[in-house]
């Protein structure tokens, strides 16, 4: 009977030390998704595939805003996604880039460019992403670096797998301190052997075509959470 006892009170004292655990963590790990009232239309010709959500339900299309203003198409999220256009397709060697412009600090969220986009709307897609955060993690922490680089490579509706880790690097324009605005070009080059990163004109990661396999297919644009940009899309060049 004491044994009985002192094995409940010590699940008693467990218990609420698990719950605050997975509260802390599920505060570090996942920020609330922002309430975009989108118009439920996407920019002629477009389409997106929001990440997989936790609980599997997938957001309507009015989760997200995606409008053009002049030559710039304007994202506002809403859950994270990608976003392309069908007739954006590269093959063999080609290139695309993209100006991204913030008005103001999108914390430590990320954006960025997709290549080899395959069967994007069923569980067995497939693109390889290259994104920035123009702010570090710890955003607003007083001598934290800014500015970090990300290339992952997703294949199905779990976990990327990391091609090039997140990382510091000088070439990302980060936040302004007065008002958080930011202007960054990235592009992406597929050489015969090799796949150039390249960020304002600096070329940031280079890696063998043969370690990221069949890259001929859709590209586009990725917009994680909670995000404010104009997006400057050049599409597939060669």
């Amino acid at each position: 009977m004491r044994k009985t006892l002192s094995v409940l009170a010590a699940l008693a004292l467990a218990t609420p030390v698990a719950a605050q655990q997975q509260a802390g963590m599920a505060g570090m790990n996942h920020d609330m998704t922002n309430m975009v009232h989108g118009s439920g239309k996407l920019v002629d010709g477009w389409q997106l595939r929001y990440d997989p959500q936790r609980g599997g339900k997938v957001p309507a299309l009015d989760a997200v805003s995606m409008t053009m203003e002049g030559p710039a198409i304007h994202f506002q999220s809403g859950p994270a996604a990608i976003y392309y256009n069908t007739k954006d397709v590269g093959n063999g060697e080609y290139q695309i880039s993209a100006t991204f412009t913030q008005k103001k600090s999108m914390n430590h969220e990320a954006y960025g460019l997709f290549i080899g986009g395959k069967n994007l709307q069923d569980s067995t897609q497939t693109y390889t992403y290259f994104v920035i955060k123009p702010c570090s993690k710890d955003c607003g922490t007083a001598g934290a670096q800014k500015g970090f680089v990300l290339i992952n490579q997703r294949t199905s509706n779990g976990k990327p797998a990391t091609i090039v880790a997140e990382r510091h690097d000088d070439a990302v324009v980060t936040d302004d301190p007065t008002d958080g605005h930011a202007t960054n070009t990235m592009t992406i080059h597929l050489a015969k052997d090799a796949v150039h990163f390249v960020l304002n004109g600096k070329l940031v990661a280079e890696v063998p075509r043969s370690q990221l396999g069949n890259l001929d297919g859709i590209a586009g644009i990725r917009i994680n959470h909670n995000e404010d940009l104009l997006v400057d899309w050049k599409g597939v060049s060669k």
